[in-house]
Order: C-alpha cells, then structure tokens, then sequence
C-alpha cells in the first residue's frame, strides 16, 4: 500500500504501460529484421517513446505527492522488461554482441535478485548511478536500434562507443549498489 494509500495512480500505470510495450517493440523488431523497414523504425519509435516514459513517471510520482512502494518496485522491472528485451533481440539479430548483453543482464538480475530478498524489510529506490546507468542503457540501445548507418558512414562506431559507455556504468554502478548494501 502506498503511503497516500493509493497504488493506481498516473505515474504507476505510466510504469506498466512501459511493461507492455516490451512485447510490442520485441514483436516489431523481430517481423522485420531489415533495419529500412517501416517496422524497424516503429519499433525504434516505440522503444525512444517507452524508454522516455521511465523520466516522467517520476517525475509525475514526485511532484503529485504520488510516489507509492509499489511503484518503486515496478519501476526498475518496467526498465529492464525493456531494456532486458531490447538487448537480447538485438543480440539475437547479431546488432549487439552476446557478451555485453549478458553481462548487463547478469548486473540486472544480481541487483533485482536483492532488492527481492529485502523487499520485505526495506524498498531499495534506484540511486544516482542507477538512473545515470538507465539513461546511458536507453541512448546506446537507442542508437543501435535508429538505421543512421545509411545516412553516416561510421555509425556503427559510435553505437560500439555508446554500448562500452552504457556497460561500463552498468558495471560500476552494479558494484556502487552491492558496496552501499553491504554498509547498510
């Protein structure tokens, strides 16, 4: 129960509609596999539209008075349900390399594991370096997902640059939260 005592709210069902979009964007993405189609850039703008959404409900939650436990909860599940999706489809299309969507996803469901472990003592919001993380995550999958190698030649360069970017605070921000834990 929330601490205004309301758990449907604007900002919790901006949180689940970004869970539902996952099926969605995977479905798109994998009918289509040229990156030219008009289904690829749909499940582009589907992704950019979702991954946005992440800022807002927060934001919403913040500035309503309508930040509630169960939002807290199901906020970093709608992020990786996207984002977790987005890196293993775009590994299964061979855009991304397994290793990094493996590592990635190993920091996730390490973190979530925890989170799920203490719920019942303590709520576990995301911290600075988590939501830094979530952004870096969001623009690197992102720019590997929008086809610009068409119209800039070394695109390809600066998704691989994004993509180490976005792992590397994935990983430091995975030993960030595990460090502060252990204090705690």
């Amino acid at each position: 129960m929330a601490a205004d005592g309301q758990t449907v709210n604007l900002p919790n069902s901006i949180t689940v509609a970004r869970i539902a979009l996952a099926p969605l964007f995977v479905y798109l993405l994998l009918i289509s596999p040229d990156p030219n189609s008009w289904q690829h850039w749909l499940a582009t703008f589907v992704f950019v539209f979702a991954i946005s959404t992440d800022g807002i409900d927060g934001a919403v939650a913040r500035r309503t008075g309508k930040v509630t436990n169960l939002g807290k909860i199901l906020d970093p599940i709608a992020d990786k349900a996207l984002l977790g999706s987005a890196l293993v489809t775009l590994s299964y299309l061979g855009e991304i390399d397994w290793w990094i969507t493996i590592l990635i996803l190993a920091r996730e469901i390490a973190v979530t594991l925890y989170r799920v472990m203490v719920v019942k003592n303590k709520v576990i919001a995301a911290a600075g370096s988590g939501k830094l993380k979530t952004v870096l995550q969001g623009i690197a999958v992102g720019a590997v997902l929008a086809p610009l190698e068409v119209w800039v030649p070394f695109w390809s360069f600066v998704e691989e640059g994004l993509m180490l970017v976005a792992l590397a605070s994935t990983l430091i921000s995975g030993v960030q939260f595990f460090v502060a834990a252990i204090k705690k």
